[in-house]
């Protein structure tokens, strides 16, 4: 697979620094409460499994699965839940885990969805965001690393399935996906 990468863009230990400041800053900003993570999945599984490690709150966790992407590398712009969350929001600080954002419809989607179920709050935390790439005013109030418009694989993201392994943000070879 490191045949495939241009260039490694963020490291294995860039990661894991900023995933503990992250963090640090998520159990300052829910002293007192017990957040409740949503992992979109596939991609941001690997990222919130790291993140809850770093979390020092009780808290719980629940999957959504969305498709807008297919094995396209541009969104669609239409979102499918695939699997919803199972957990009862009401009341509950919510905080949604992405992998990354582009145009921010999903995330969007997402959002509003969330917040028909009555949650007290709903935070955004994403460990890439691509803020010329938005397409909507989207918040979010956790961001790992901003990028340009790069299409980038591993540490949970693919491209057709593949490349969630690598323990690293990689740019793909233009060859591999054209």
């Amino acid at each position: 697979m490191i045949k495939d990468i241009e260039k490694v863009l963020i490291t294995e230990e860039e990661i894991a620094s900023k995933i503990a400041e992250i963090g640090e800053n998520i159990t300052r900003d829910f002293t007192g409460k017990e957040p409740i993570f949503i992992c979109v999945l596939k991609g941001a599984s690997i990222f919130m499994s790291d993140l809850i490690r770093q979390i020092d709150l009780p808290c719980a966790i629940d999957f959504m699965a969305i498709s807008s992407y297919g094995d396209s590398t541009v969104s669609s712009g239409v979102v499918q839940i695939k699997k919803d969350v199972d957990t009862d929001l009401t009341g509950k600080d919510v905080i949604i885990i992405e992998d990354i954002v582009d145009s921010g419809l999903s995330l969007e989607y997402i959002r509003t969805y969330l917040a028909t179920h009555n949650p007290n709050s709903v935070s955004v935390c994403v460990l890439l965001d691509k803020p010329k790439a938005h397409k909507t005013d989207v918040t979010i109030e956790y961001v790992g690393f901003e990028l340009g418009n790069e299409f980038v694989v591993g540490y949970g993201l693919d491209f057709a399935g593949k490349y969630r392994n690598l323990p690293y943000i990689g740019i793909l070879k233009e060859e591999v996906y054209l």
